[in-house]
């Protein structure tokens, strides 16, 4: 999982758009909807398409915006698309009409597949179901999901009561997050001198090892995080980008990190947050923002004093 290889192959910008999925142009939006019609049909499903979700007659809504972004950034173009979605499909329904987990799994077996998940805030329910999950900085939401072998299910307030304290529940989670294998890790270095660390993985929870960021950046690089902290990027569910503190290389490292971060989370499966973070014992302040088509930096006053200090440590 390269960070800079050759992009999928696309219809030009110049045409007109979808209206749901601006990725798309009008025409790839047509045939998008068209064959996630045909593998529902295929599985037994006449499905109604929608902007951005299709239901079935039972009433079943399945929403498309992470599949739709894995078929516009698959790097095989269009000719992808057909056996992505249906085995999106089949997994979904796979899931949904098969036994629950928790109904079939003993707990011993749902705490082996017990990991924290970071998502974005507005990715979850309106309702109270994900009220216990922690918030790691603005916007984020740290809850606990199975990873099974088809699916991740995030689980609901409701569904932990059977499963015992949501705390202790939690640091099994933490265990297993600790234990993920490294599956990718490149370091991005820039024409100004400046360069950040990236871990990539298929695994769902590559960005929310954030949760566990120092005893990851003790394992990758063999050194500690110094007291100043990190710089902290996830942009979607398969990316952490960090940048260890320790000179007056973290203002260029910001810039160039705002702008992987942003760009990473457009149009992304799994999009979690397009800023970019001050990691500091665990707790996360926002550095930049979203500002019309571009980004701004928004350092608080202890960054500010930390960037003084470390530029005359360097006179």
């Amino acid at each position: 999982m390269g960070l800079f290889r050759r992009g999928p192959k696309r219809d030009s910008r110049e045409l007109a758009r979808d209206g749901e999925f601006g990725f798309f142009s009008e025409r790839e939006g047509g045939v998008f909807r068209s064959q996630v019609r045909q593998a529902f049909a295929e599985q037994g499903l006449e499905v109604t398409a929608y902007a951005g979700a299709v239901t079935d007659s039972a009433g079943r809504q399945f929403g498309l915006g992470n599949l739709a972004a894995v078929c516009h950034r698959d790097r095989r173009g269009e000719r992808s698309w057909p056996a992505l979605i249906r085995d999106h499909v089949g997994k979904v329904l796979r899931t949904m009409d098969g036994p629950q987990p928790l109904e079939i799994l003993s707990a011993d077996e749902i705490r082996a597949c017990l990991y924290p998940r970071v998502v974005a805030q507005e990715t979850l329910p309106a309702s109270d179901s994900f009220r216990y999950g922690r918030a790691p900085a603005p916007g984020l939401r740290e809850v606990l999901a199975l990873d099974l072998p088809e699916a991740v299910q995030m689980l609901s307030e409701d569904s932990l009561h059977d499963l015992g304290d949501v705390a202790e529940l939690r640091i099994r989670a933490m265990n297993n997050l600790r234990a993920l294998p490294v599956e990718g890790h490149e370091t991005v270095r820039r024409g100004d001198g400046s360069a950040f660390e990236v871990l990539l993985g298929d695994s769902f929870f590559t960005a929310s090892r954030v949760l566990v960021l120092d005893e990851l950046v003790q394992r990758l690089m063999g050194t500690e995080l110094t007291p100043d902290g990190a710089l902290v990027a996830l942009p979607f569910r398969h990316q952490l980008a960090f940048h260890r503190i320790q000179d007056a290389q973290v203002v260029p490292a910001l810039q160039a990190m705002a702008q992987f971060a942003a760009a990473g989370h457009e149009e992304a499966a799994g999009a979690i947050s397009p800023r970019v973070f001050w990691w500091r014992r665990g707790v996360m302040t926002p550095l930049s923002e979203p500002d019309g088509g571009g980004l701004r930096v928004v350092a608080d006053a202890d960054f500010q004093a930390m960037l003084e200090r470390l530029v005359q440590d360097e006179a």
